[in-house]
């Protein structure tokens, strides 16, 4: 790989070493040297270069309720790690080639790693060996699907050690199993589980509700937000571990005398969804306090319904947790169009300033930012500037005048992207490229959606995403990986001249159905949704019916829409519609109307499948949260065809996030070439990597069983075109380095 460096600001922040033979030959005397030096009085050597602490398990999602994907554990560290092994490999039988995903962190908790397979079935291991000790699966006797995605379970115990659980989020249903047999907990709601839709204020709506991300435990409280759909409100919700008794309920879209509520038309309460916390919650259990990020409302990117700043939506909320009551609030963006929902859960850390340490969160973002807050009041630990947001030109659009934007650190991806940042790797291509951004807008980082098309950049997936970022809790060092990615994003109107404004079913699908699978049945850049073409063909009028009313695999059930609404739907699907209506039949639309949909998530890539943009495309960042500096840049993930023509390292589109521990390492899978790395975090240099049975778009685990250290890792490809996989891999020191 061509060693190189990359700049920001004309400061070199990105670290390699020149000549990998000439670094070894440098490294070995000083690796002799340490280990004479490094004995005990007895003339043993030290099994590890720093003090082992007593935390040796993952309890809890990203290793702990702070969120800060570290480990204390150093018995793997920089001068052993390239001795790491496959310690066991686990299957699971559940991948659906091209259909499923794997993105979960797993718990690992006295000896045993909990953990879910691609179709949401959730088991447990013995971590040691890889040995199966029981599987539960919470759609027992439907036909094998794509479930979606679950990134993670929570455990709790009594204070008396008597009773332990397991939950999490399948389907509409929260779950609550036995540890030890990974039975129904039957004493918890309705024989084990509880329909999650439970109170979120949508009376006489089959409301779409489920999780992706577990929330958190405070005491005896189940603190959990939510994946939506279909005008589902994202309320925050507390409830009783024991009995799944809704306790506690934070509107994340206020209703009347709640503050908040002036921020949005009157009714906006009683029909606008989303604002959920999908992307999971940080607690600080202490002061009692769980740090709650928001996503945007719906629809994303058409908000003339819902003119105003949108209170609580694409917010921090810091809330009472044994309450709900909000302690304060920091909204990113105001009246979100752009889908910048914050992707991860925000980091709890201590930062020194003037010598004094401050409890600070740590917030990443997807346009690439880190937002640095006091955690007890929410005051801003770096200067902040208002940035001007361009207005929309589409009718009955509403924009905010400014967005806020911190001073410090400076983005981990690039704010803009010009013509001389079209990649140029192909000179037969660029051409087509060069075409296609002069058609859209692009130039501004709130450049609001369009026609034409608006240039998204970083992309819908950030910048950051949902892998987060890892912090070293102590010295106040962020760690984060980064896409960069463009996107482009094309409104069309839900009603025009001819078929649409004549044919209810067609608008309906518009309005309902297009932005995954195609205006024209067929998805636009993204292979997640099949087409839609010839269903007639495939399947019988009842089967869609069935589908369409109840969802199916990662499809939301379309409760929302009316028994006639749904018959038009699908008789349009099935070319049962001759678009000859009455006047009855079309005034039928969705409710509330929306005038403008998009064509759905398009990445602008080149005829070689590249994007479109001048590399990086995928980076890891060392960030001092002290001072905002940088410490190092580098690229994440490799393309060999690009390298092999003496490129300098690309990186890559990448999902899941890293793990930092305190033998001064970083392991991370995520990237589009499927390995798994460990980096040095002092300088960014690569030290270990290795293949994995599919992508590892996951965030690693770290944990210690009688005293040998392992690194586990799901490896569920499925994104990005990579194939799908069902594989659990767990890493250990060889024998030797032991």
């Amino acid at each position: 790989m061509t060693p190189h460096t990359f700049r920001m600001n004309r400061r070199p922040i990105m670290t390699r070493p020149t000549h990998r033979s000439l670094y070894w030959l440098l490294l070995v005397p000083t690796l002799l040297l340490s280990f004479f030096s490094c004995r005990s009085p007895e003339g043993e050597p030290y099994t590890n270069h720093l003090p082992e602490q007593a935390h040796q398990e993952w309890a809890s999602y990203l290793g702990d309720i702070h969120s800060t994907q570290y480990s204390s554990l150093s018995r793997i560290h920089r001068e052993n790690v390239n001795q790491l092994e496959i310690a066991w490999t686990w299957s699971s039988g559940d991948a659906i080639e091209g259909r499923t995903e794997l993105q979960t962190n797993p718990l690992i908790v006295e000896g045993v790693l909990y953990g879910l397979t691609p179709q949401l079935k959730a088991m447990a291991l013995n971590a040691a060996t890889g040995e199966e000790l029981w599987r539960f699966d919470p759609f027992e006797g439907e036909e094998p699907q794509p479930r979606g995605r679950q990134r993670g379970l929570l455990h709790w115990e009594s204070d008396n050690g008597n009773d332990r659980r397991l939950f999490y989020v399948a389907g509409g249903r929260l779950h609550a199993l036995d540890p030890g047999t990974g039975d129904p907990v039957v004493d918890f709601g309705e024989n084990g589980s509880i329909n999650y839709a439970v109170g979120l204020d949508r009376d006489g709506l089959d409301l779409s509700v489920t999780a992706s991300t577990p929330g958190v435990i405070y005491k005896d409280l189940l603190i959990q937000g939510s994946t939506v759909y279909n005008r589902a409100p994202g309320h925050i919700r507390a409830f009783d571990v024991r009995s799944g008794e809704l306790v506690w309920t934070f509107r994340t879209i206020p209703q009347p005398g709640e503050e908040g509520y002036e921020t949005w038309p009157e009714e906006a309460w009683t029909h606008v969804g989303n604002a959920n916390s999908w992307s999971g919650m940080s607690l600080d259990a202490e002061r009692g306090i769980v740090y709650v990020p928001t996503a945007s409302p719906g629809h994303d990117f058409w908000g003339g319904d819902r003119p105003g700043e949108n209170l609580y939506s694409s917010s921090l909320l810091a809330l009472d947790a044994a309450t709900g009551e909000r302690i304060w609030h920091y909204q990113f963006v105001r009246h979100d169009i752009w889908d910048r929902d914050l992707p991860a859960p925000p980091n709890l850390v201590t930062v020194t300033r003037n010598g004094r340490e401050i409890p600070a969160v740590a917030q990443v973002t997807k346009s690439g930012h880190v937002f640095l807050f006091d955690r007890r009041d929410g005051t801003p630990l770096f200067p902040m500037q208002e940035m001007d947001v361009p207005k929309s030109d589409l009718p009955g659009e509403w924009t905010p005048e400014s967005q806020p934007v911190p001073l410090l650190p400076e983005p981990f991806a690039r704010q803009s992207f010009t013509e001389p940042m079209l990649n140029h790797l192909d000179p037969e291509t660029h051409p087509a490229l060069l075409e296609r951004f002069r058609e859209i807008r692009s130039g501004h980082p709130w450049e609001p959606p369009s026609r034409e098309g608006t240039l998204i950049f970083p992309g819908f997936d950030g910048g950051a995403e949902w892998g987060g970022a890892a912090v070293d809790p102590d010295a106040g060092i962020l760690y984060v990986n980064s896409n960069e990615m463009p996107w482009i994003l094309t409104m069309v109107p839900t009603e025009t001249e001819g078929e649409t404004d004549r044919v209810p079913g067609r608008r309906i699908y518009t309005t309902n159905c297009a932005t995954c699978h195609g205006l024209n049945l067929e998805p636009a850049g993204n292979a997640d949704f099949p087409s839609l073409n010839n269903l007639s063909e495939r399947m019988t009028e009842d089967h869609v019916h069935e589908i369409v009313q109840d969802g199916q695999g990662v499809m939301p059930p379309f409760g929302h829409l009316s028994e006639e609404e749904r018959d038009q739907l699908v008789g349009w699907l099935l070319g049962q519609d001759s678009g000859e209506v009455d006047d009855e039949t079309r005034d039928l639309s969705t409710r509330p109307s929306v005038p403008f949909t998009h064509t759905g998530y398009n990445r602008f890539l080149d005829e070689n499948g590249y994007p479109a943009v001048n590399p990086p495309w995928g980076t890891l960042n060392a960030i001092d949260l002290n001072s905002g500096e940088y410490l190092w840049r580098v690229p994440l993930g490799e393309f060999d065809e690009l390298t092999e023509r003496g490129l300098p390292v690309t990186g890559t589109e990448n999902y899941g996030g890293p793990v930092a521990t305190a033998g001064g390492l970083l392991f991370i899978a995520a990237s589009q070439d499927e390995k798994f790395r460990a980096f040095d975090r002092e300088t960014g240099e690569i030290l270990w990597e290795t293949d994995l049975p599919a992508g590892g778009y996951a965030t690693p685990a770290v944990f210690d069983i009688d005293g040998v250290q392992y690194v586990v890792i799901a490896a569920g490809g499925g994104k990005m075109g990579t194939p799908s996989g069902d594989t659990w891999v767990a890493f250990k020191l060889s024998d030797s380095a032991q």
